[in-house]
């Protein structure tokens, strides 16, 4: 049985599970789900209703850090799971506080009893932190910033996290490329040229 993915295109979670998918060489059914009609295959699938979600032979998985690590646990040729411990950490970072930051500040109609340019700020002190640990990274190695990696290779981490500070990036573009993040910026750019971002991001069929 070939796994089915139940997914949004632009979603961050979705897209970082069809990141470890297409590196894994994880063959999959992929159906794109329209969020404001959601299908009835995919609610009956899905215990949370929230996409990804993967569907592979008796197991239902709908938390995306989940999915990314059993793909990478079936076929792992880039060797993402192999990186130090504080990885995770950094996840668990980009995924509470930072997850936060980003929407009260994209979203911040729905969130009026919170101040947007705090909340944006607060993302920024994560985001700053981010970049001085891709400059320490850099420099350990004795890489150019083009080659960065937040260990020094690429792992599970950057590729948990790019799809958020990609997220974060374009709500205001030119801000962005105005701070102080060197490091960062020449990390997210890579990514979104990269073939690995080409490849989870064509447009789907829905579901």
């Amino acid at each position: 049985m070939i796994p089915t993915l139940y997914s949004f295109r632009r979603c961050p979670y979705a897209m970082r599970a069809r990141l470890a998918l297409f590196t894994a060489a994880q063959p999959i059914e992929l159906r794109e789900v329209v969020l404001r009609q959601k299908p009835a295959a995919f609610l009956a699938a899905s215990p949370s209703a929230t996409v990804p979600c993967l569907l592979t032979s008796g197991l239902v998985i709908d938390e995306s850090l989940d999915i990314m690590t059993w793909a990478l646990e079936q076929n792992d040729p880039e060797h993402w799971l192999a990186m130090p411990e504080i990885g995770w950490d950094w996840i668990a970072r980009a995924d509470g506080p930072f997850k936060q930051a980003l929407d009260r500040t994209k979203y911040a109609s729905r969130y009026p009893e919170e101040d947007a340019d705090l909340q944006r700020q607060q993302a920024a002190w994560f985001l700053t932190d981010l970049d001085q640990q891709l400059q320490q990274s850099a420099h350990r190695q004795g890489n150019t910033q083009a080659e960065t990696w937040i260990f020094d290779q690429a792992s599970i981490a950057d590729y948990a996290i790019l799809p958020f500070v990609r997220q974060f990036a374009f709500i205001d573009k030119p801000w962005f490329d105005q701070q102080p993040w060197p490091a960062l910026q020449t990390w997210l750019e890579r990514f979104l040229i990269s073939s690995h971002f080409a490849a989870i991001m064509p447009k789907y069929q829905n579901a």
